[in-house]
C-alpha cells in the first residue's frame, strides 16, 4: 500500500475544473491530480472502470474520483454511477462536491446548529427554517441536511415558485424529506414567511441582498440567520464576515457570517480529501458525509 501513488481523477461536466478544488486536493496529499472536463453522465462508467482495472485491488484506497460542476443532482447521479461501475474486489474512493456546495452547505448547517445549541439549548427538531437561494446548489443541499435532522424547511422562491416546487419534489423523491415551497417574490410575501421563521439560510447569488434591516426587525421569532455571501452587499443587511453567533443589528437574531462558515467549509473539504487517503477501505462521500464531519468540527 505504501508504494501506491495517490491518484485523484477530477470530473467536471463543465468546461473547467475548479482551481479551488484542485488546490484543496493537492494540499490534502493527493500526488497525481488529473482533471477531466465536459464529462457526461454516460461516460462515468467507462472512466471508473479504466481507473480500477489499471491498478491492483489493494490500490483502491489510493485511487480517487472527485465530482465537481455546478449541478447538485447531476453530481449525485455521477457519484451513483461511479458506485454502480465498481467491480469488487476492485474499488476506489469518491467525493461529490459540485461548486463546493455540499461542503459549504454542511458548514452552514453545522455552524447554525452550534449557535442553536450553545445560545438557545435546542437542536433542529421542529425548528422552522427558511432557505433563500433555494434553487442554488448550496440552498438545495442545506435544505435537505436540515430537513433530515428534523427541521421544518421552507424553500423561498425569488422568481417563480415552480422551480422550488420542483426542488421540493426531487428532495422528497430522493431523500424522503418534506419541504415546503413558497413564493417570496413580493415584500409582503417575504416578510410573512420570515415572521414565522426561526432560522434563515441565505444562499442567494453573490452580491444579492435577500433580507433588509426592515425585514429583520419584523422577524420577531428569528433566532439565527446565516449568510454564505462574502461579496458586498451582504445577503443579510448588517451581517459581518466573521460573525459567529453575534447579535445582528436591529433584530433579536444572532448572525453567522460567510467567513465563519467558510472556515468550517475549508476544513470539511480538506478533511474529506484526507479521509479518502487515510481510509483502509474505499469510501464514498456526498453532503451527508460532509455534514457529519462539519458537525464534529463545530462540536
Amino acid at each position: 500500500m505504501s508504494e501506491a501513488t495517490p491518484i485523484l481523477h477530477m470530473l467536471s461536466p463543465q468546461k473547467h475544473m475548479s482551481p479551488f478544488d484542485v488546490n484543496m486536493a493537492a494540499d490534502a496529499g493527493w500526488k497525481v491530480i488529473v482533471p477531466y472536463i465536459n464529462v457526461t453522465l454516460e461516460e462515468v462508467t467507462a472512466l471508473t472502470q479504466d481507473a480500477i482495472f489499471s491498478r491492483p485491488p489493494n490500490y483502491g484506497t489510493r485511487t480517487g474520483f472527485f465530482i465537481g460542476g455546478k449541478d447538485a443532482i447531476l453530481a449525485l447521479d455521477m457519484l451513483e454511477a461511479v458506485q454502480k461501475a465498481l467491480v469488487p474486489p476492485f474499488g476506489l474512493s469518491a467525493l461529490a462536491d459540485p461548486a463546493g456546495s455540499f461542503t459549504t452547505a454542511a458548514a452552514m448547517v453545522a455552524c447554525v446548529e452550534r449557535v442553536l445549541r450553545t445560545k438557545f439549548n435546542r437542536g433542529w427538531k421542529g425548528t422552522r427554517v427558511a432557505v433563500f437561494g433555494a434553487t442554488g446548489v448550496v440552498g438545495f443541499a442545506s435544505s435537505i441536511i436540515a430537513a433530515l435532522e428534523g427541521a421544518e424547511v421552507t424553500l423561498v422562491a425569488h422568481r417563480g415558485v415552480d422551480r422550488v416546487i420542483k426542488s421540493a419534489e426531487v428532495s422528497k423523491q430522493r431523500f424522503g424529506v418534506d419541504l415546503i415551497a413558497k413564493s417570496g417574490e413580493t415584500l409582503e410575501q417575504k416578510q410573512a414567511i420570515i415572521a414565522d421563521t426561526e432560522v434563515v439560510f441565505a444562499a442567494a447569488a453573490a452580491g444579492v441582498r435577500v433580507l433588509s434591516a426592515d425585514d429583520l426587525a419584523k422577524a420577531k421569532n428569528l433566532l439565527v440567520a446565516a449568510d454564505v455571501n462574502a461579496v458586498p452587499p451582504a445577503g443579510i443587511e448588517g451581517m459581518e464576515l466573521f460573525m459567529d453567533g453575534a447579535a445582528l443589528p436591529g433584530s433579536n437574531a444572532l448572525g453567522v457570517g460567510p467567513l465563519a462558515i467558510g472556515d468550517i467549509k475549508y476544513k470539511t473539504e480538506s478533511g474529506l480529501f484526507k479521509r479518502m487517503l487515510e481510509s483502509d477501505k474505499p469510501v464514498h462521500y456526498d453532503f451527508r458525509a460532509a455534514f457529519d464531519l462539519a458537525r464534529t468540527l463545530t462540536a
